[in-house]
């Protein structure tokens, strides 16, 4: 306390008891893919990109590919094709994803390059053909590209920002399961793997999901998409469609929220399907957590919102329930930092109870939780019924909350009668 030996007013200023807890962003993406060393690189500005006798190339005129390895950030297409080059066959299918997750709304994402082996493997390569077990790997070994692809994804773990995972055209199980180890980590858990099904005409989860486990921290999408590549004979070739749902998901939460479901979304860019899946062949899918996008119209629109949690992890089927709660903790998590090692009395209780309330508030009144009043959303417990003294003598503080989530209208009934008119 100051100590006053004037006469005269003071004016103090006194810390408030509110401490803010911001929400987290939740559109940044991370994307794992494979790019040749040799892939063509663009001009540096300025630069002619010639010699000074006009006609011989000047190597040092033209960018040079990103290290592989090394997470780089990338804010906008014009960044990518200056780390990995324009569109090409040594980075198609990355460059392709990274176009449409820009396109359909993506704003920042990091991306880790794997580069090819000695042997010149291409990596995931629809360019190839279409085998029904496509990303085709043209590599001498395609375990050994996983192990790579696998690898690099821990080049994300220290960026924080990253909430959305994939790794376009990887679809075997080693892959897809690593993905999603990543993003149940304990210490992240703040992430979500948006992943490609595989190319098949079967429509079966076991030929579609593979043997990629269940798990609510991812969601599986079918089939893949046309987006104007051709082959040399002028055939398309399909890409993978998690770059683009990436950037659908950004633009959802951009513009609505992450409560709202990532469907019912056009796919900008994409011109045609592999596979046209009809109402019939939907519904063998739909309930075991293939999300199929379908043609509406002329329309390329993302038809499911299940994320991949089994028959026992009925309350995580949707896709915003899960990122709703991701968003909730790692808010939490950084907004409360603040109380630890704080005295762990009343007071400090008192102030968490304040603040959670508040970000509480917000999010209810954003619409991401069921309610017509606060009361009804959320409440959150924090006192000595659930901090006694055996759990302050361990060092800890527990606080209870609960959260009511506004789930997807996926099934819309209307119930149609005939009416005679007058009074019912």
């Amino acid at each position: 306390m100051p100590q006053y030996l004037a006469p005269g007013v003071y004016v103090e200023e006194v810390p408030s008891a509110i401490k803010p807890i911001a929400g987290v962003g939740t559109n940044t993406a991370g994307f794992v893919g494979v790019v040749a060393d040799t892939v063509t690189m663009p001009l540096l500005p300025g630069r002619s990109g010639l010699k000074a006798d006009g006609t011989t190339p000047e190597p040092t005129d033209f960018a040079t590919v990103a290290p592989a390895g090394v997470a780089q950030l990338v804010d906008g297409w014009e960044t990518f094709k200056t780390l990995f080059g324009d569109i090409q066959s040594g980075n198609s299918t990355l460059a392709h994803a990274v176009y449409g997750f820009f396109n359909n709304g993506g704003a920042r994402c990091w991306i880790t390059r794997v580069a090819p082996d000695a042997e010149g493997d291409a990596g995931i390569d629809p360019d190839a053909g279409a085998d029904p077990d496509a990303g085709t790997v043209a590599a001498t070994s395609a375990e050994q590209l996983d192990a790579r692809l696998i690898a690099a994804l821990d080049t994300f773990t220290a960026r924080d920002e990253i909430a959305l995972v994939a790794i376009p055209g990887a679809v075997s199980d080693a892959v897809q399961g690593a993905i999603l180890d990543h993003c149940e980590n304990p210490y992240l858990q703040d992430r979500f793997a948006i992943l490609d099904g595989r190319r098949t005409t079967e429509l079966t989860k076991e030929k579609i999901q593979g043997g990629t486990r269940d798990s609510s921290y991812g969601a599986i999408y079918y089939p893949w998409i046309d987006v104007g590549a051709k082959d040399a004979a002028g055939n398309p070739v399909y890409q993978p469609p998690s770059g683009h749902l990436a950037g659908v998901y950004a633009r959802v939460d951009t513009e609505r929220g992450v409560h709202k479901a990532p469907a019912n979304e056009v796919i900008r860019g994409a011109l045609g399907l592999e596979t046209l899946v009809g109402k019939q062949g939907q519904a063998g899918l739909n309930p075991h957590g293939i999300n199929v996008i379908r043609k509406f119209d002329g329309n390329i629109t993302v038809w499911g919102a299940r994320t991949m949690a089994g028959a026992s992890q009925a309350e995580w089927r949707y896709i915003s329930s899960r990122r709703v709660f991701n968003f909730l903790r790692e808010s939490i998590d950084e907004g409360t930092r603040w109380a630890v090692y704080e005295p762990n009395a009343p007071e400090l209780w008192s102030k968490i109870r304040r603040n959670l309330g508040a970000f509480l508030n917000t999010v209810w009144a954003s619409g991401a939780l069921l309610g017509n009043k606060p009361e009804d959303a959320f409440y959150v417990h924090c006192d000595e019924t659930l901090n006694p003294a055996a759990v302050r003598d361990a060092g800890q503080l527990v606080v209870e909350i609960g959260v009511a989530l506004v789930r997807p209208a996926e099934f819309v009934v209307f119930r149609i009668s005939q009416w005679s008119g007058g009074i019912q």
